[in-house]
């Protein structure tokens, strides 16, 4: 067995694939999950790791238990993913994205600091961060403004690593990760919804898509790349941070479109704003209404990555393309919506 790795949110999309890409890189793997929290593994079995992972229970608001835990298992990494994953959750419970996004990070940095500076840590950070900015393309010196508690709870994490790299020379470093779409993604998120929703209406379910700004625009690209950056960030001689994004802005319009061609469906637009509602041509059959419920309070116009620095120093790049990514979403649905 080779090096040691510990992945908080280990069960959630980005640590799956994580898991997944260090077991073939001969790691032993270790996710953390909160004690006595049900936790639903089933990304482990459809990505075929469901024997190799090891659990450990760990309260990470604990930073005595965290330093014993690491004294223990000696781990050469640590991979935070751990977080409140919903920006619009993080509306209506921003102490909780305080806590889970923001504070348990710096505990988790405390503990290293206090037991071995020399395990390298690696922070999720996010493109909410940069929220009302009014710069595009975003990179790694364009000025924070997070508009939404999760984008503030991911900021002040984000800053901790900075000042724990500074001022303890912890191994520390930050992805600031654009939006990244996977098949192992939640139901709650909107590409996930789209393309689950409508492979279920192709295979005959009577329902609707309701959706909410599909003006919104968002640099899409796939978990399964974006994890390699992760890994590749913790294998550089100095710590440091990195936009991890794939250049290419489009909407949820677009990516609703794009889904429905693949599924047999021709979409068409009618009505304006918020009255605009989704048909296919075909049929005739209503696909997908608007609801203003799902509007976030306040939404960023448009997130677009410049990843020029992961590719110089990191060696990365994004391999899987927007209509390949909704292209593998949609297969992955359809066969999950027929068995």
């Amino acid at each position: 067995m080779g090096r040691t790795a510990i992945i908080t949110g280990i069960s959630g999309q980005d640590g799956s694939y994580l898991a997944k890409l260090l077991l073939g890189k001969n790691y032993r793997v270790i996710g953390i999950r909160r004690p006595n929290a049900p936790t639903d593994l089933w990304r482990f079995s459809e990505l075929g790791i469901s024997q190799d992972v090891e659990m450990l229970d760990l309260n990470l608001q604990d930073k005595e238990k965290i330093i014993s835990a690491l004294q223990k298992v000696k781990p050469d990494e640590i991979y935070n993913l751990g977080d409140q994953s919903s920006v619009q959750a993080s509306f209506y419970s921003p102490a909780d994205a305080a806590q889970y996004s923001g504070f348990n990070a710096l505990l988790l940095l405390e503990a290293v600091k206090e037991t071995d500076r020399s395990i390298r840590f690696y922070q999720a950070s996010s493109s909410e961060m940069f929220g009302a900015s009014k710069i595009s393309p975003q990179n790694e010196q364009t000025p924070f403004q997070p508009i939404s508690p999760y984008g503030a709870s991911k900021l002040t994490a984000h800053l901790g690593v900075s000042n724990f790299r500074n001022t303890y020379g912890l191994h520390a470093s930050a992805g600031i990760m654009f939006n990244h779409e996977s098949p192992m993604r939640s139901l709650e998120f909107v590409t996930r919804k789209i393309t689950y929703t409508l492979a279920n209406i192709s295979c005959g379910a009577e329902t609707v898509l309701s959706l909410g700004n599909i003006e919104a625009r968002r640099d899409w690209g796939f978990a399964g790349d974006y994890v390699e950056a992760m890994w590749a960030m913790l294998q550089q001689d100095e710590p440091d941070d990195y936009v991890i994004a794939t250049g290419n802005s489009y909407s949820v319009k677009s990516f609703t479109e794009k889904a429905a061609d693949l599924l047999g469906f021709k979409l068409i637009w009618e009505g304006s704003a918020e009255k605009i509602h989704g048909y296919d041509k075909l049929s005739g059959r209503l696909l997908v209404n608007i609801d203003t419920a799902l509007y976030r309070p306040i939404d960023p116009d448009e997130t677009v990555g410049d990843f020029s620095k992961a590719f110089k120093k990191l060696n990365w790049e994004p391999r899987v393309g927007f209509d390949e990514l909704i292209g593998l979403m949609v297969d992955a649905d359809l066969k999950r919506v027929q068995i």
